[in-house]
This record gives C-alpha cells, structure tokens and sequence, in this order.
C-alpha cells in the first residue's frame, strides 16, 4: 500500500498519508500504480462534471471541469509540458534545450503552449455529450498515465541522473504489465470507447516520445508530464469528434 500512497500523492493533491521522504526505490515500485491514481482522478473528475451539471450549463460546466482537473493534479504535468514546450521550440542546440527545460522560469512558448492546451480542453469536453464526457472523464487519466510508463520504459533517459532514470531503474520487472491491467480497470465504465482511448493513448505516447527522443536524444522527467497532457488533449479531441459524429460504440453515443 506504500507504493500506492506514495503514487498517489506524487501525481496529485490527494494525501491519504503524508509522506515527505520518499527514496528513488519507492518511487520506481510506485509506477506500477499510476493508472490507477489516473483512474481515481478520473472519478473525481466525472463527479465533478456530473454535480456542475446540476448548476452550470456549457461552456462554463467545462472550464470549471478543466480548472479541477489541474488542481488535482497540482499543475504537475503542465509544468513539464510548459518546461518543454520552451525547450524544443528554443530553436537551440539540444544540449542548451536540456538545460531550457531544467529552468524553472517559464517562457514565452510554455505560456503559449498552456493557453492552447487549456482552452482545447475545455472546448473539447464542451462539445462532448454528457454520457460521452463521463465515459472519458472517468478513463482518459488513466489512459494518459499508462502513456506515461511507455515514455519511462520504452525510450532512453536523456540525462545521466534524473528522477525519470530512478522510475526505470527501481521498478519491478513486471511494472508495465501489471500496470496494463490496472489501466484496464475504466473499461468497466468506459466499455469499448476506453479501450479505443486506451490504445490511442499508447500510440500517441509511442509516436510523440519517438519525435522527442528525435529532438532530445532521450526523454526527460518534464517530456513525460508534456506527453501526459498531450495524451489528454487527443484523447479528449477524439472523443469530441465521435460524439460530434453520433457513432454507437459500447453502448455510449459517439
């Protein structure tokens, strides 16, 4: 259960034990559960948008989902796709965007980049019917986390020391097919439409970590948290899409 609370209070605001020391061995056997705080989020995320849907009606029902959904988070994410955003489209050499993406300072192109993810994400789930925006609430985290063990796994840490390298490093060989199964677990909800997301989700992360490893010559703590929203924002757009097209998949209307 350790490994679990440590997950859950890294990727979000929830602390069901407060915790303040955590070694790189605790942190590795903790990605096991990251789709599984992905789906917790997920629920709360539903609850959230089905109670603003008893007082708000679109888009603000939508931009107050999206605002809770990086309030849960603690901005985790969005500060690594901030951080990258910076980097790789410096136009510098890949060793000054290394160092771009450690600054803490934000620049023009992450505040650019956050401003186009914030508002596709809420003109997205505003588009959404209802049955189909509960469906991806409730799954599309998990789904996006789950992307984020292929970023860990699949692809070769661009520093030699780096938090990302102690995820891999201290992970149990069965992580990600452990994690596969708990990334599973929204299906039940979701039915056929999470588990379309689910493999849209591992392809973008193969597809986008490729390119950054491209630019980068590996990944980084700040490209898993960059391909973890943009995880979430195609997700999200496919989802708009299907159910702007009134297509019939498990049961939802698309």
């Amino acid at each position: 259960m350790k490994s679990f609370f440590i997950a859950l209070q890294f990727l979000s605001r929830i602390q069901l034990v407060k915790q303040t020391v955590w070694t790189n061995e605790d942190f590795g056997r903790a990605v096991l559960f990251f789709p599984l705080v992905g789906w917790i989020i997920g629920i709360l995320l539903a609850v959230i948008y089905a109670g603003c849907s008893y007082i708000f009606e679109e888009p603000y029902r939508s931009l107050l989902v999206v605002l809770s959904w990086f309030f849960i988070t603690g901005g985790l994410h969005a500060d690594g796709f901030m951080d990258t955003a910076d980097g790789v489209f410096s136009g510098r050499s890949r060793e000054r965007m290394l160092e771009i993406l450690k600054d803490s300072c934000v620049g023009a192109n992450g505040v650019m980049a956050f401003f186009v993810l914030a508002s596709l994400k809420i003109c997205f789930l505003a588009h959404c019917s209802a049955d189909m925006a509960l469906a991806a609430l409730t799954g599309i985290p998990a789904a996006a986390r789950f992307g984020t063990l292929i970023s860990i796994f699949q692809f070769p840490y661009a520093r030699a020391q780096g938090l990302g390298k102690a995820f891999r490093q201290y992970a149990p060989t069965y992580t990600l097919k452990g994690a596969f199964i708990l990334a599973l677990l929204p299906a039940i909800y979701g039915g056929f439409l999470y588990i379309f997301l689910l493999g849209a989700a591992m392809l973008t992360a193969l597809l986008v970590n490729h390119w950054l490893t491209n630019v980068l010559g590996g990944v980084t703590g700040d490209t898993y948290g960059a391909v973890l929203e943009g995880c979430e924002l195609i997700l999200l757009g496919l989802t708009c899409i299907l159910s702007m097209a009134s297509v019939h998949i498990g049961g939802f209307s698309l």
